[in-house]
């Protein structure tokens, strides 16, 4: 497995082995031991996927207390990933990385507690897998507005398409109002 360290810390980007032969492919998506060695040593309590049509925007959730790692993967199709360091004794308090994963390459990306996560999705029946290290709770549920000035996210939409989004998701609270880590 290799692994990139993207622009924020402890934000990385893995790129699986693959084995191919004639019969089709085969990569170990999760390792305890191989991760444990890039240093995330992680236990996962949970495993989400969701569906999406092209121009879905998802996010920017986090967990407030309950904070949650998650390694994200793309089943099918691809996505716009972003990742905002919401941890404010962080020298990178505010900012955020973006990377685009999809299903072809066999990537995951591993976004550790203290970080909002969301994405957009880039193709019709797009499918995103996510392990996380605590269980959803709705009263700890935060979302932080994917649109903020402030942060200064450039989403690769099309001229004049508007994302779709949930009710949760348009109600976003900017960067300057939002609840976050210590």
């Amino acid at each position: 497995m290799r692994v990139t360290a993207l622009a924020l810390p402890d934000v990385l980007l893995l790129e699986h082995q693959v084995f191919e032969d004639g019969r089709g492919s085969f990569f170990e998506s999760w390792n305890e031991r191989a991760f444990a060695a890039a240093g995330i040593a992680a236990r996962f309590v949970q495993e989400n996927i969701s569906r999406s049509r092209a121009y879905v925007l998802r996010g920017l959730h986090y967990q407030l207390p309950r904070a949650q790692g998650k390694l994200v993967r793309v089943l099918a199709g691809s996505i716009f990933d972003v990742v905002v360091d919401l941890r404010r004794s962080s020298r990178t308090f505010g900012t955020h990385a973006t990377v685009n994963l999809d299903a072809l390459r066999q990537q995951s990306l591993w976004v550790p507690a203290g970080f909002a996560h969301g994405f957009l999705a880039l193709a019709d029946e797009t499918r995103v897998q996510y392990k996380v290290t605590d269980f959803w709770v709705r009263e700890a549920e935060h979302t932080l507005a994917w649109d903020d000035p402030a942060l200064g996210i450039r989403w690769p939409l099309p001229t004049g398409v508007t994302p779709l989004l949930s009710a949760k998701d348009r109600e976003g609270r900017p960067l300057a109002l939002a609840e976050c880590f210590p």
